[in-house]
């Protein structure tokens, strides 16, 4: 099988330097955000940061997720931001409501699309998606937070990765979105329900079935943190998400 699309976790170098430029690019042309907003918005996070890129068969970044890792000095940013407008909620104690274990969160910070046609676009997406399970499952990720502009909340859900709004928060304006939500998913229940509801998607995207032709690189390079005792079971294996 030909190999058209590979998939990078935590980049270096020039590779990291064109997942930041697709990121910068992306943000400019749907929400008008200048790089150098970018920077004053993400820049107390950089410590945290973790990227993941799909390269094209000529090497180009095509798509980017950029993830914050629990634990840094400046905490999540969807916890800080919602404190602001439009949402005036109290970070911790949102999250606090929604049950999350803030040892063990992350923050999905953006996600990032460049322009691609029919099933290369949709490839790519799968790609960084199956990267955030992965990401989950071997480095013991509980939960995930974001905000989420309305069209990419829609996308996560049409595969089943479903996502709530953080209590206290609806949809609201946000960094150039008209309409983005304070989200937070936990990562065992919602793919519980997306193998029980969406199994061709669960199949696709999770499992990573529907990366033909995308090089996806092996468990160990997933591993960004240190990981405790119990780690969760292997979603592929049977009864897993029972």
């Amino acid at each position: 099988m030909s190999v058209d699309a590979r998939l990078h976790v935590n980049p270096t170098g020039a590779l990291l330097d064109a997942a930041r430029d697709c990121e910068a690019e992306v943000f400019e042309r749907w929400y008008g955000n200048s790089r150098e907003e970018l920077e004053v918005e993400y820049g107390p996070y950089e410590e945290v940061s973790v990227f993941v890129a799909v390269t094209d068969s000529a090497g180009d970044v095509g798509a980017a997720m950029r993830l914050l890792q629990p634990g840094g000095a400046a905490g999540l940013k969807t916890l800080t931001d919602i404190a602001g407008q439009p949402w005036h909620v109290d970070g911790l104690r949102s999250a606090a409501a929604a049950g999350l274990d803030l040892a063990h969160t992350w923050e999905v910070a953006t996600v990032s699309s460049r322009r691609r046609l029919g099933a290369t676009g949709l490839r790519h997406s799968f790609a960084l998606y199956y990267a955030l399970g992965a990401i989950a499952r071997v480095n013991a990720m509980t939960d995930f937070v974001a905000i989420l502009d309305q069209r990419v909340r829609r996308l996560l859900d049409s595969v089943g990765l479903v996502t709530r709004a953080l209590p206290g928060t609806k949809a609201g304006p946000y960094l150039g979105s008209p309409a983005s939500t304070p989200i937070f998913a936990n990562v065992h229940t919602m793919l519980r329900a997306q193998r029980q509801e969406h199994p061709d998607s669960f199949a696709l995207v999770t499992l990573g079935n529907g990366l033909d032709g995308v090089a996806v690189p092996p468990d160990d390079a997933f591993r960004l943190t240190a990981v405790p005792d119990t780690v969760p079971t292997s979603w592929s294996a049977p009864g897993a998400l029972v």
